[in-house]
């Protein structure tokens, strides 16, 4: 049953806040309502934040105290979880928002709960894919705590349809509202990657090209010159880059400056919603596609055929997972488990090049589990796989083809 302002009255309630317009406006709303209100943001690396505390005083203009809950290495170490599955999803999104919630909501209920709150407010709207990752994040973490979504409140709606009608509201108090955005999208942010879509995004017949980005630089603009990379990776994770040592912070950091101004990792697509709906997204996730694109070499030296189709499945269920708000649930866990497997053999040096949005194999070295053999590979004559032994096999295989053709089943 859906919680209403008047369920909350005299309550604490824990409120998700950005600073922004809609934050402001619905804390207000709720304060007026009697109700106690206590902002949470965390801090997961935003790019797009020049100081993570300006939130606090954005805030503050509307009488809110709000913490800020440092995340960012837990932010990387799910990076590194998503990088180890190569869990992309639609178009090659590297879910930095699936995996961002679910970092938040686990960071940020903890604090909640410290400090009493009844209910957790979130101003996911009712048509998006967040409303549903917070609200389940909260029932798997704390079932008993109250949540509430304003922008599913038919009432708040009413009164709020637009920009120009909360600006007012704010102004009837003498909050300034915040200046108007002169971005035609709206973006979500964080150290895995942003998001971009909305306002002139919906159109389909817009160039991708309007977004202007915030990690790095459209291929085209990206320098004339290959930039070459190493990253040497220890049980699929990336444990040092161009021969320094680094932490899962420092490498996802590291890997998005690198990548960003080599225009790396602009991707575009319509995903599949949670809610069954389509959605236009334009996203950049620099560092994340070079750390996933130099595992995925070394997963194909260390993979045989069928581990590689095994892993492709347990990939794909993994990404499905961190985009429905699912990243904890048992069945999640099972399939990062058994990715550990081959993970545990991805250890090696992959070097690359980096070129206007392209990224180049140069070579691999130190992989010891690498089923790679050039002997059995050669054109040439070698001490490998002894041509001839295949003549056997290719006669085993022509019994079921020809059974195929005479009986009439393959015409």
């Amino acid at each position: 049953m859906a919680v209403t302002l008047s369920d909350l009255k005299g309550k604490t309630v824990g409120a998700c806040v950005s600073g922004g317009l809609d934050s402001r406006t619905i804390c207000k709303v709720m304060t007026e309502a009697g109700i106690s209100v206590i902002g949470f943001s965390a801090d997961l690396g935003q790019p797009d934040e020049k100081d993570i505390n300006d939130i606090k005083k954005r805030m503050a203009l509307a009488g809110v105290d709000t913490i800020i809950v440092d995340l960012k290495n837990e932010m990387a170490e799910a990076c590194f979880a998503a990088v180890k599955a190569q869990a992309m999803y639609d178009g090659g999104y590297w879910n930095s928002t699936g995996i961002g919630r679910a970092v938040t909501m686990k960071g940020l209920l903890p604090e909640m709960k410290k400090r009493k709150c009844a209910a957790i407010v979130h101003g996911a709207t009712g048509r998006g894919n967040d409303q549903m990752r917070i609200e389940r994040y909260t029932n798997v973490f704390e079932p008993k705590m109250l949540v509430y979504a304003p922008w599913r409140d038919a009432e708040l709606l009413k009164k709020f349809p637009g920009r120009t009608q909360m600006c007012e509201y704010l102004a009837s108090f003498g909050i300034p509202a915040p200046a108007k955005k002169a971005k035609k999208y709206s973006t979500d942010a964080n150290i895995a990657g942003l998001s971009h879509e909305a306002e002139d995004l919906e159109s389909i017949e817009t160039s991708m090209l309007i977004v202007n980005p915030t990690m790095g630089v459209w291929p085209q603009k990206a320098p004339n010159k290959v930039e070459e990379i190493s990253i040497r990776f220890s049980k699929g994770r990336a444990v040092q880059i161009n021969g320094k040592d680094v932490t899962p912070l420092e490498a996802v950091q590291l890997a998005n400056a690198i990548g960003g101004r080599n225009g790396i990792g602009m991707k575009h697509a319509l995903e599949n919603r949670i809610i069954g709906t389509k959605s236009r997204g334009v996203y950049e996730a620099p560092g994340m596609e070079l750390l996933g694109t130099a595992l995925r070499y070394l997963y194909q030296a260390v993979m045989d055929r069928r581990s590689a189709l095994l892993f492709g499945q347990l990939s794909r269920l993994v990404a499905d997972q961190i985009y429905d708000g699912r990243y904890f649930d048992p069945v999640t866990q099972a399939a990062q488990a058994a990715i550990d497997v081959w993970a545990k053999q991805a250890n090696g040096t992959v070097k690359l090049g980096l070129y206007k949005g392209n990224i180049f194999f140069n070579a691999l070295s130190g992989c010891k589990a690498s089923l790679y053999n050039e002997a059995d590979s050669s054109m040439e004559a070698s001490n490998g796989l002894n041509p001839v032994s295949s003549q056997g096999f290719a006669e085993i295989q022509s019994v079921e083809a020809k059974m195929l053709a005479l009986s009439g089943q393959i015409k």
